[in-house]
């Protein structure tokens, strides 16, 4: 895949995105690799003032519905924060199969590295509308039920949809657009 040339103009304003892990390779399979994601994202929140409004965290990649005044920048830092996080634990835990392949499927333009942890872009959507909103809401909390590793969005605890259902959930969001 080649580089993206999705753009956000208007970062003030949500945006539905997708970050993926090269090749999809099933990294968020392990509670500490998922909570790297978990502790970013609130840092973000905390200290970034990145208005998280939904997410989904999968085995090999993440969707998010997000604003900020400069979310292509955010997210590159992010990308680029959690794969140095990501690396350092794999390498720290000897998982020598997932290493060998984020370094072997490397884009060659990749050559300040040795890994590669993230595709390149989060194919970023402007959600212009509330009905927008609600249907990739809809769509990422019903992801781990598709995949039918759930039977309903609220039991995948890597996911907003808890915090829509007023339960305890990992990460908190902004829901106050409802």
């Amino acid at each position: 895949m080649g580089r993206s040339r999705y753009k956000i103009y208007e970062p003030q304003k949500p945006h539905f995105l997708t970050c993926t892990i090269i090749n999809w390779i099933p990294i968020f399979t392990r509670k500490d690799t998922v909570q790297i994601i978990i502790d970013s994202l609130n840092y973000l929140q905390q200290e970034r003032h990145f208005k998280l409004y939904g997410y989904v965290i999968l085995e090999n990649h993440l969707h998010l519905i997000a604003q900020t005044d400069n979310l292509a920048k955010e997210i590159s830092n992010f990308k680029s924060y959690t794969a140095k996080m990501l690396i350092r634990y794999l390498e720290k835990k000897r998982v020598e199969r997932i290493l060998r392949e984020l370094e072997f499927r490397k884009k060659q333009h990749k050559n300040d590295r040795k890994y590669q942890v993230w595709e390149e872009g989060s194919h970023p959507q402007l959600l212009q509308n509330l009905q927008m909103l609600i249907q990739k809401l809809e769509y990422i909390h019903f992801n781990p039920v598709k995949r039918g590793y759930v039977d309903e969005p609220i039991h995948w605890r890597y996911s907003s949809a808890r915090n829509y259902a007023n339960m305890e959930s990992l990460l908190p969001v902004f829901t106050d657009w409802k």
